[in-house]
This record gives structure tokens, C-alpha cells and sequence, in this order.
């Protein structure tokens, strides 16, 4: 029987199996289930469906969600590809806009995959989206690294968390930013070592980020957040891929994580105690929406 609690133990046995990460994460979850692999990645179709439906219906609409505070940004950013007047180049701009768009509908309560979670839920729909269309990558192989990326959440959860309250964002834009770089080294060819190694860069980058939200709801910073994770995620799959590796192992910086997010206070764990969500806009904002003052 398939078993993995660390991102060194799920290489290992795609070494001895001469399997990509995807195919061990696949039978792992067929075993656990006790399901036909094939209805699991039917399962997995029907999330990519809906991460493409969320990105053209953020994309497309300008809509704002019911604070007033996020929408629109996304299509403004794609605008801006489409001008050629970013500077960022097309795949990371998309991957950002993406990303953007899927948090966007989120915010006006529209469906998403929450991958990790519905606050971080723009990253790996974004990343990878992006990154199929520059690879010209099928269906198919979305639906391998959507696996991938499924896999080293697991990790990350068992080990450390993938929740704002209990770690901070580092916990949920974090996570999500090294599911999306993992996956998308699978993606582009990349060996199960160099899928390891874009887990931990892109995680490093974003260790200690707080989860302050302002006013309590999942869009300011949330949404942004979402598009800059993303961003990191392919720079972090850029690295791997061209034989840069982590000097601090994948699973020691998932420790650091967990390590950090205990040490923060609560006061930056989603409660919007302090942080951007305690300056004096977003406590204008929050008077504004609940009628609330300090």
C-alpha cells in the first residue's frame, strides 16, 4: 500500500516506481478511497472544469462583490497583457490575471476549487493554466499535475497547516504557491528532485506572511495576494527546472512553516486584529460595512 507523510518520501517512491509524483499521488488516493482511479480523475476533470469556468467568468465581468472592495482588476490586468504593455512577460501576467479572477469570483461568492483553500483558491487554477498554455500542455496532463499538486498539499497539511487562523497566509498563499510550482515542474518535465525543489523556493519566499484581512473577508489583501503568489510560483518552477536547488530541504522549510506560523500571534492569524486589517482605512472601511467604530 502506498504511503507518504513527507515530500521526501513521495520522490523516493516515484524513484523506485519510475512514476511521476502524479501517478503515486493518484494510486495513494485510490487506495485510501477504495475507488476506481479512473473516477478519481474524472473527479479531478470536473475541478479543472470549474477552475476554467471561474477564470473566464472573472475574466470577462467586472462585477463586484457585495462590500464593494474587490472586482474588476483581473480583466484590467488582462487588458494590459493584451496592450503589450507589461512588463512582467505573458506567462506570469497571466498566471497573475488568473489567478485574480478565480479570487474574484470567490469574493462574489461565485464557485471555485478551494485549493488549498477558498482564500488562496486563485494560485494553482492560475499557475497552471497559464502554464499549459505556454507549454500547449492537454487536459490530460493538467489533470496529472492537479495530482501532483494535490500530493504536496497533503504533506504540507499533514505537517505543518494550510489554514490562515491556525498559520497566517504563509499557510495559505504560501501553500497554495508551492502546490502550483511543484505541479507545474511535473508539467513542464521536470524530474520528482526538481519538483521538490520548486516546493521549497516557492514556500521560502513567503514564510512569515500574516493573514490580515481587512474587515474579516477574503478580499483585501486576499486578492492580490493570490496574483503574487502565483507569480512566485512559476519564478520557483523557473529555478528547479534550470538546476537551482533549495539549500534548506523541502520538508525542513515545511517545518520552518509550522515553526513560524505557532509563533505568530493570533492577533495575525485571520482575526483582523492587527496588520493592514487595523489601519486606519480599513478601519473606515469596516465602520463603512458593519457600522463599527473603534
Amino acid at each position: 500500500m502506498i504511503q507518504f507523510r513527507r515530500i521526501h518520501e513521495l520522490i523516493a517512491l516515484a524513484r523506485r516506481e519510475r512514476q511521476p509524483l502524479s501517478a503515486i499521488v493518484l494510486q495513494y488516493e485510490a487506495e485510501r478511497s477504495e475507488r476506481e482511479a479512473h473516477e478519481l480523475r474524472q473527479d479531478m476533470a470536473n475541478n479543472l472544469r470549474v477552475m476554467n469556468e471561474a477564470i473566464q467568468s472573472g475574466l470577462t465581468g467586472r462585477e463586484k462583490s457585495a462590500s464593494g472592495l474587490v472586482g474588476g482588476d483581473a480583466s484590467r490586468l488582462v487588458q494590459r497583457l493584451e496592450d503589450g504593455q507589461t512588463l512582467s512577460g505573458s506567462t506570469i501576467g497571466k498566471a497573475a490575471a488568473y489567478a485574480m479572477a478565480v479570487n474574484e469570483v470567490n469574493a462574489a461568492m461565485g464557485k471555485i476549487v478551494a485549493c488549498p483553500t477558498a482564500g488562496s483558491c486563485g494560485i494553482v487554477p492560475g499557475v497552471l493554466l497559464a502554464a499549459a498554455e505556454a507549454l500547449q500542455a492537454s487536459d490530460d496532463e493538467l489533470i496529472d499535475a492537479l495530482f501532483t499538486s494535490a500530493g504536496i498539499g497533503i504533506v504540507i497539511a499533514e505537517n505543518a497547516s494550510i489554514s490562515g487562523a491556525q498559520g497566517g497566509c504563509q499557510a495559505e498563499c504560501g501553500s497554495a504557491a508551492a502546490m502550483a510550482a511543484g505541479a507545474t515542474v511535473e508539467l513542464a518535465g521536470g524530474t520528482p528532485e526538481q519538483v521538490g525543489h520548486a516546493v521549497a523556493l516557492a514556500l521560502k519566499s513567503i514564510l512569515g506572511l500574516v493573514c490580515d484581512p481587512v474587515a474579516g473577508l477574503v478580499e483585501v489583501p486576499c486578492v492580490k495576494r493570490n496574483a503574487f503568489g502565483a507569480m512566485q510560483a512559476i519564478l520557483a518552477a523557473d529555478m528547479a527546472m534550470a538546476g537551482i536547488e533549495s539549500v534548506i530541504p523541502v520538508d525542513e522549510v515545511i517545518d520552518a512553516m509550522n515553526q513560524i506560523g505557532l509563533a505568530l500571534p493570533t492577533t495575525l492569524k485571520e482575526t483582523s486584529e492587527a496588520g493592514l486589517a487595523k489601519t486606519p482605512t480599513a478601519k473606515a472601511i469596516e465602520e463603512r460595512l458593519y457600522g463599527k467604530k473603534e
